[in-house]
């Protein structure tokens, strides 16, 4: 009998997973991670641990399946938190459950799963495995398209693929539900979780004042009208112009006018529109720069403004990761792919092309608040086959 350690989280989804590999056949056993115990950044009482680590437990004793809690704290701060606030003050802008399923989920959580003597480790993701002729294992979106988190697990290896299952990647989850509902689980009706992965639904700000100091700062509001934007929209969105496309906009506070004040550049994201506390413009204002070194907010009106949309991005050569071990970085070159730059976005159709400083796509349709820190992962049809932190 295989052996399958799930992470039991006290949701549904990894609820439903711990049942259904039981009715396979496995020989299951649930492990809560314990990953965070600042309770003071949290909002309100969203998915408090203890009640987590509760739920987690009450399923367990339903399933009739062996059940412990396993501290990660150090390895998320020193992986996860520690890494957030290097890219926040650098004004990026990180993807931490990215990394979560990269270095806690399928890393240290998987080292203390096969030291239980596991074959495998589980987690309710919605998403799918799928092993090749040439025993590779590929990676393909859930079937859910709109729960679908293979985008979540862009930069999982093939030997951490290796050793996951993801058994409700099949499933809708209003099929979950139902399947939890039918089976009395303690969950069935409980609430997804938001927020941070492991410390819940967060003000940013103050969890970022734990290591970024607040400088307060001018925010620049800047017209459509500038140049530099006539200019760009004068390239041809060609393989030609691919390397000019790709580059950010450089700004400076002489192009705009002071519109507000704010508390510190690294807290804040491109495209961000929630907590600028911009009054009197006619549009919502949204965030289409940062100058972390001149602490400086830039903004502009409505989603349209040209600042916040490009037709390319580039990922530097180091950061460019495969999941799929039959590509290598030749076989990109010129290839039209599926490509999604955030979680919940819809795929978007892009040329990658190979030049010898990066990879840079090029879009078929303008992009919106393409943000360096997060990850460009790539489809080929349902599969995810390789992705790459943003440059610029």
């Amino acid at each position: 009998m295989k052996r399958v350690v799930v992470g039991l989280s006290g949701g549904v989804d990894s609820s439903v997973t711990a049942l259904l590999l039981k009715q396979q056949g496995y020989e299951v056993i649930g492990m809560f991670m314990r990953n965070w115990h600042d309770e003071t950044v949290t909002l309100s009482d969203d998915c408090p641990w203890i009640d987590d680590s509760n739920d987690a437990l009450l399923i367990a004793q339903q399933l009739d399946i062996p059940f412990q809690v396993i501290d990660l704290s150090v390895e998320y701060k020193e992986r996860i938190v520690d890494y957030m606030f290097n890219e926040y003050q650098r004004g990026r802008t990180p993807n931490p459950d990215v990394l979560c399923n990269r270095e806690i989920k399928f890393d240290v959580f998987l080292k203390a799963a096969m030291e239980l003597g596991a074959d495998y480790v589980a987690t309710g993701h919605y998403c799918r495995k799928i092993e090749h002729s040439d025993g590779s294992f590929g990676l393909l979106a859930g079937r859910d398209p709109s729960k679908d988190q293979s985008y979540f697990l862009c930069q999982l290896s093939q030997e951490q693929l290796s050793k996951a299952l993801f058994p409700i990647g099949e499933l809708l989850k209003s099929e979950v539900r139902t399947i939890a509902e039918e089976n009395g689980l303690h969950t069935a009706d409980k609430k997804d979780s938001q927020g941070l992965c492991f410390v819940g639904k967060i003000s940013l700000p103050q969890f970022l004042q734990q290591k970024l100091d607040p400088i307060q700062g001018d925010i620049i509001e800047l017209p459509t009208t500038l140049q530099r934007y006539i200019d760009y929209a004068s390239l041809h969105p060609t393989a030609e112009n691919v390397v000019e496309l790709a580059k950010p906009f450089v700004y400076s506070r002489e192009m705009g006018k002071k519109v507000a004040e704010h508390q510190g550049a690294h807290y804040y994201t491109i495209g961000q529109r929630r907590g600028l506390h911009i009054g009197g413009r006619p549009e919502p204002s949204f965030v289409i720069g940062l100058d972390v070194e001149e602490n400086i907010v830039y903004s502009g009106q409505t989603d349209e403004h040209p600042g916040l949309n490009r037709y390319a991005l580039k990922i530097e050569l180091d950061d460019l990761h495969f999941i799929s071990n039959r590509l290598e970085i030749i076989d990109l070159d010129t290839t039209t792919y599926s490509i999604r730059i955030r979680y919940r976005q819809a795929l978007q159709e892009g040329c990658v092309y190979i030049k010898p400083d990066g990879v840079y796509i090029l879009f078929k349709e303008i992009q919106r608040g393409i943000t360096p820190g997060q990850f460009a992962a790539l489809y080929d049809g349902e599969e995810l086959v390789a992705s790459g932190v943003i440059a610029h």
